[in-house]
Parts: C-alpha cells; structure tokens; sequence
C-alpha cells in the first residue's frame, strides 16, 4: 500500500503545480484513488472573494463525479510545497467523509516520509443524514 501512497502523493504534486493561486501563493493538489482503481486530482483555485475558492481536495473529489465515478473513495493524498502534512479543512474533511467514513488520508512529513490518517480520526462526530 506505501508504493500506492507514494504514487498518490505524485500525482498530488503535479497536481499543485497548476494551483490559480495569485493572492496567497500557497500551492496545494490532491489525488483521490477510488474503488474501481481510478484516480483524480485537483489544485486549489483561489478567488478575489476568499468564500469562493475551491480547495484541491473538493476539486479531485469534484472531478471523479464529473467522470461519473460511482465507487467509493478508499484514500486522498494531499501536498503543498509550502507546508508539510498539509491536512485538510473542515470543509474538505467532511466531502471526504460524505464519499466513505473509511478513506484514509495520505500526507508527506518533511523528510518525504509518507503518513495516514483515518477520516474519521480527523472528523469524530462527522455529520451525516
């Protein structure tokens, strides 16, 4: 599962490199892998009006709908140059958690060692109908 992780982070990173981001210069990218074995990335895409922005992970996330994935989400890897363990918001935690309560979280520590955390870890209490 490590080679698989490691694979997501790369596609993560080739992912930040075309963020829209000219008011806070912070590059994130995501790379969801689903059950059916696809992936999707996203970048952030800031906006002039902050509230508008689209985070990376809500944008691969968003991605794998518009292709019409319908199997679950098994993990998301997410990375920015300007952070290490960049982890997710409150927002993207709970799109996370909305496409399997069982995804893991994949970051990259500074020294390139590869983590994971549960969804739920990161969301106890998350909500759902």
């Amino acid at each position: 599962m490590q080679r698989t992780f490691a694979n997501l982070i790369s596609q993560a990173k080739q992912a930040a490199q075309n963020a829209y981001v000219p008011y806070s210069k912070f590059k994130v990218g995501a790379c969801a892998l689903f059950e059916s074995g696809n992936t999707y990335i996203g970048c952030n895409v800031e906006n002039s009006s902050y509230g508008l922005s689209l985070c990376a992970e809500r944008n691969a996330l968003s991605n794998a709908i518009v292709e019409g994935e319908k199997s679950k989400l098994i993990a998301i890897a997410i990375v920015s140059e300007n952070m290490p363990e960049c982890s997710p918001c409150g927002a993207c935690r709970q799109w996370i958690y909305e496409f399997s309560q069982e995804a893991k979280i994949i970051l990259e520590k500074q020294d390139k060692t590869i983590i994971s955390f549960d969804i739920k870890e990161l969301l106890p209490n998350a909500f759902l109908i």
